[in-house]
């Protein structure tokens, strides 16, 4: 049981973020700090403020007793005396943690590890699977922009979390593996374990970029045009927006003011979000979203209107 105990300090402390108080380990968790090592070091708090010595229940105010000692006045206790290690402290060294998870998930040594803001850490790649470490998932739930950041082509992404209190069940969609802390490591030998899942013995590896929607992916941000591109191509954000809108249209001729409304976009025409900026001209990326337009998007100038065929029920897209 030690090393259970013993990992789900390490979850704890990840979770909170904050240096905890001796004070408030329960008995188990005190003496796991003896397998964790250096795991945890010891650290300095704020001691104007101390958990009462005496009931552990509340926070007090440290005063000077006059005498060179101090004492707080918990509402409970009255006046207590406050020893040196009554605000003794420990905190998770979390260069630890991320590089143990490394090492769980065989993450290649030449991957360094990417902070990229907001708690949010990239520990690496695992066999063309990109690993996040975040101590919050609503963090990731709310900014998907994170993981645009990191997806590659053909493989998913894992994110690992410490359990939420509310979330159940898997809170992503395809292509995106949830890891939580608690289950799926574990402590074992000074290091840390990755607990595979049942069905991870035969794994299937999602494609974000297979055409669901003629020749685009589910969410658009992704093109199968083999006479423009011999792989897949991908689009930003805005350049999907429009692309989703024009399919809304089911092929039909419409003006640059409705799509790019749908889009929910500030620009005044569909070809805006394509044009390819001169810091970008020569790269084969901008090139082949500013060609996959040009062969998807049919513009009647003097009109005004623009319209996409391919997504005209039963109607394919010609690439000639």
């Amino acid at each position: 049981m030690a090393a259970h105990d013993a990992w789900a300090l390490v979850c704890r402390l990840f979770a909170g973020g904050t240096p905890v108080l001796r004070a408030t380990l329960s008995l188990r968790e005190a003496a796991a700090l003896t397998v964790l090592g250096k795991a945890v070091k010891p650290t300095v708090v704020d001691q104007s403020f101390v958990l009462c010595p005496h009931c552990q229940q509340h926070r007090a105010q440290v005063w000077g007793d006059g005498r060179g000692g101090r004492m707080c006045r918990c509402p409970d206790c009255g006046p207590v005396a406050v020893e040196a290690n009554d605000g003794a402290a420990l905190a998770l060294d979390e260069d630890w943690l991320r590089q143990k998870l490394r090492l769980a998930l065989d993450i290649e040594s030449r991957d360094g590890i990417d902070d990229l803001g907001g708690e949010v850490w990239r520990l690496g790649d695992a066999r063309r699977s990109p690993v996040l470490l975040t101590r919050d998932l609503t963090r990731v739930l709310h900014e998907p922009a994170l993981l645009d950041r990191v997806r590659v082509a053909g493989g998913e992404i894992r994110v690992i979390t410490p359990r939420p209190s509310t979330t159940r069940g898997s809170p992503f969609g395809a292509g995106v593996e949830w890891l939580v802390l608690e289950e799926r490591f574990t402590f074992y030998g000074g290091g840390i374990t990755f607990i595979a899942s049942p069905s991870s013995a035969t794994p299937v590896v999602v494609d974000l970029a297979t055409p669901v929607n003629g020749p685009f992916s589910a969410d658009f941000k992704w093109a199968t045009l083999p006479d423009i591109s011999s792989v897949p191509i991908q689009f930003t954000d805005g350049q999907a927006k429009v692309f989703e809108s024009l399919w809304s249209f089911k092929g039909e001729a419409t003006t640059a003011e409705r799509i790019m409304q749908r889009a929910g976009l500030g620009s005044d025409k569909p070809i805006d979000v394509f044009k390819i900026k001169a810091k970008d001209k020569g790269k084969p990326e901008p090139a082949a979203q500013h060609a996959a337009y040009g062969a998807l998007v049919v513009t009647q100038k003097r009109a005004g209107l623009y319209a996409m065929p391919c997504a005209a029920a039963g109607k394919e897209v010609s690439m000639s």
